[in-house]
């Protein structure tokens, strides 16, 4: 499969079919399942085979041990890529920060994006925590945008635009 970009530990490949065992085991883990959404085995096969979609896998360089996945939405016409959904199996070793910026990296500098956004559930304090750390900025609140078996949760909206992302990466 493809790859599309890497960073100093980690590389993203476009996910195959023999990866949605492992997507899917990530979805429902109990680090993950409050904050991202799961979906069935049809789904996911429906995402590879998408033209806006990526469904992409995170692997350790080193030994091509997966790590995790996410799933992208890129809006050539608009130049807006949206992270969906990302889950990493092995947390406190910075993978999330690493493959961040690498995304975004990836969405300004290799395919001509002119704005990265996400959004996040309010509970999601790690997540919240690494966008800001990030430079991502704040956008505003979805107010009880999502209804589980828990209720009425909202989603915080973050977005980065390029000028920004080279700003930074220049300062």
């Amino acid at each position: 499969m493809k790859q599309l970009f890497k960073t100093s530990r980690l590389r993203v490949r476009e996910a195959k079919e023999t990866d949605i065992d492992f997507i899917m085991s990530q979805e429902s883990h109990i680090d993950n399942c409050s904050f991202v959404f799961q979906e069935s085995y049809e789904i996911h096969v429906k995402q590879m085979e998408s033209k806006q979609l990526g469904l992409w896998m995170i692997e350790k360089i080193k030994n091509e041990a997966p790590v995790g996945f996410m799933l992208v939405n890129i809006d050539k016409d608009s130049e807006v890529m949206e992270l969906r959904r990302i889950a990493i199996s092995e947390k406190r070793d910075g993978f999330g920060e690493e493959i961040i910026k690498g995304l975004m990296g990836y969405a300004f500098d290799a395919i001509g994006m002119n704005r990265f956004w996400l959004d996040v559930f309010t509970d999601n304090i790690r997540g919240i925590a690494l966008y800001k750390k990030l430079g991502m900025v704040y956008e505003g609140t979805l107010r009880e945008s999502h209804k589980d078996q828990n209720g009425y949760r909202s989603q915080m909206v973050f977005s980065l635009l390029k000028r920004e992302y080279l700003l930074e990466k220049r300062g």
